[in-house]
């Protein structure tokens, strides 16, 4: 006999958890891991990682570089200025979204790239032979991210693989557009017309949309060789809004 469903237990969420107690964890969660190794092979083995490519770029990139606490637990940490590392989920599940886009020779933008983490992990999907663009507005974020980078993946910066501007990324970087493929680590009220225009042609764009503290969704936002925009409308998510400076520091 099947369960009534208004019965049931909402199901846990970790892209949403811990920023929302809605849908508390499981007994036992997160694993207490010691080593990248042990992380993904728990994400692995929750079905979140799908491919060697992603598994190998994220091993590349150790999170204790990156994540001042629990590098290796499988949540968000915080990283002041009102935001976060994302959870090593959501970090997988945007790299699987964006595999087939992150190629040799490639030009890609990573808005809001915060610790530096996921940038890193973009030049490493594309064997460290494509150009990374990444944007943060507030400049002790940018300089956080830029050292965190720096400690094991200074030659990126040094070749000028990974390039770092300080700027608002609603407006994308139009002086270095197109751009095969972009991640946007904020959520957006709508997407943004100004990323759309950048978005190359046969390209992708990873971004969370929704209102700040509403329901949020991750959208896969397609550019096919023609121009037509295709949205494909994902999973439940929780992120910091995308805004101004002011708004994000309450100032």
């Amino acid at each position: 006999m099947s369960q009534n469903p208004s019965n049931q237990k909402p199901q846990f969420n970790p892209f949403r958890f811990p920023q929302t107690f809605q849908n508390p964890p499981p007994q036992n969660y997160p694993q207490q891991n010691t080593s990248m190794k042990e992380l993904l092979n728990e994400l692995v083995k929750l079905g979140y990682i799908k491919t060697q490519k992603v598994y190998n770029s994220m091993l590349k990139v150790d999170r204790s570089d990156f994540s001042p606490t629990n590098p290796y637990i499988n949540l968000p940490q915080k990283i002041n200025y009102n935001v976060v590392i994302s959870a090593p989920v959501l970090h997988a599940y945007c790299l699987q979204k964006l595999e087939n886009h992150l190629k040799e020779g490639k030009k890609v933008l990573d808005i809001g790239f915060g610790s530096g983490y996921f940038t890193v992990a973009m030049s490493k999907m594309m064997n460290d032979k494509g150009l990374v663009y990444g944007i943060e507005h507030i400049k002790d974020l940018c300089h956080f991210g830029m050292n965190n980078i720096s400690k094991n993946h200074k030659d990126l910066l040094e070749k000028g693989i990974i390039k770092l501007y300080c700027c608002d990324g609603r407006l994308g970087l139009k002086e270095e557009m197109p751009f095969y493929c972009i991640h946007v680590g904020a959520a957006s009220e709508q997407v943004p017309e100004s990323l759309l225009n950048q978005l190359d042609f046969g390209g992708r764009m990873v971004i969370p949309i929704g209102k700040d503290g509403e329901v949020q969704f991750i959208y896969v936002i397609d550019k096919d060789l023609y121009g037509k925009i295709s949205y494909t409308k994902e999973l439940e998510v929780r992120f910091v809004p995308l805004t101004s400076v002011e708004k994000q520091l309450g100032i």
